[in-house]
């Protein structure tokens, strides 16, 4: 007597084994091991820097470098240097940004749009030291006209008042600097996301009398958001870590001021961590290893604040 075979869909029938190839095991651990990796370096970094921040912590009087009382009186006008000069930076970029990207993605010709687009990627490759040259050499002496013009007639102003810089090397200098070297990142992020941006909504909109920009403020940007959100995240990210720009076009002081146009302007902790290293020794080292331990708790601060403000707008 023989037995019908079981239906495929019956329980009795054994379920095919999964085959699992070679390359996918090697990818899959190679993914893991990378992955842990970066935690792995990222946490030796940290542990490095706050157990050679420690002497800093407890310096005394005299210790420090520019004869600060304690470390938080020597690395204060440093952490307002860093954040204001990012902040000046940024309100100049983005409006620069999102209307780059918006014309290279919707107003550009197509034979005109993908050369600017790689015009704008080339400007992203620029080192940061030629952008540096490019500030002392040529922008501290264009804006020079236009600084005195503003204190003449807006010195009222706190922002534009005081002894303006004879050489332009100012606060607001750097800052144009650190926004003609975001702009690039941020503007091919942003072109990116809007060119993915669902065409038949944007159809939608124009079949339905909107007119071009109605169209892109009601269908393209509620769908970038999260992208021009991440872009503005990393050109905050550049504007807060550059170095050289800084060093090479910021004429630094210690002081603590809101002014823009004045030669008493507060450092960045990048840049003075690169003008003060090759001279330090003892707790002077200490000091400036520690201060980039605040560099590097701000800029984890600003990327997990950039993450959730991602997931919320997404969520």
């Amino acid at each position: 007597m023989t037995t019908a075979p079981a239906h495929p869909g019956s329980p009795t029938t054994p379920k095919p084994k999964a085959v699992v190839r070679v390359g996918d095991r090697v990818f899959s651990a190679a993914s893991v091991i990378s992955g842990g990796l970066i935690l792995v370096v990222l946490a030796l970094v940290a542990a490095f820097l706050v157990w050679q921040s420690i002497p800093a912590f407890s310096a005394k009087v005299g210790e420090l470098p520019n004869q600060a009382a304690n470390f938080w009186d020597y690395v204060g006008p440093l952490v307002f240097g860093t954040v204001w000069s990012a902040l000046l930076a940024l309100v100049m970029a983005v409006p620069l940004s999102i209307g780059i990207a918006l014309f290279i993605s919707h107003f550009a010709p197509r034979r005109i749009a993908p050369v600017l687009g790689y015009v704008i990627d080339l400007l992203a490759a620029v080192p940061s030291v030629v952008y540096g040259l490019w500030g002392i050499v040529v922008l501290a002496r264009f804006v020079q006209p236009f600084y005195s013009f503003l204190n003449e007639y807006l010195g009222w102003f706190p922002l534009f008042s005081g002894q303006i810089s004879g050489t332009g090397r100012t606060i607001l200098t750097a800052s144009i600097v650190l926004a003609v070297m975001a702009i690039p990142i941020m503007t091919a992020v942003m072109r990116e996301i809007f060119l993915q941006a669902p065409t038949l909504n944007e159809e939608a909109a124009l079949a339905l009398g909107a007119t071009r920009w109605e169209m892109i403020r009601l269908s393209v940007l509620p769908f970038a958001k999260s992208g021009i959100v991440s872009a503005i995240m990393l050109g905050l990210g550049r504007a807060l870590g550059e170095t050289m720009a800084i060093a090479l076009v910021l004429s630094v002081s210690t002081n603590v001021t809101f002014q823009l146009l004045t030669s008493l302007n507060p450092s960045t902790i990048a840049a003075n961590i690169a003008l003060q290293f090759a001279e330090a020794s003892g707790t002077a080292l200490n000091a400036l290893i520690a201060s980039g331990l605040i560099l590097f708790v701000i800029t984890l601060v600003i990327n997990m604040l950039a993450r959730y403000i991602v997931r919320k707008r997404v969520s």
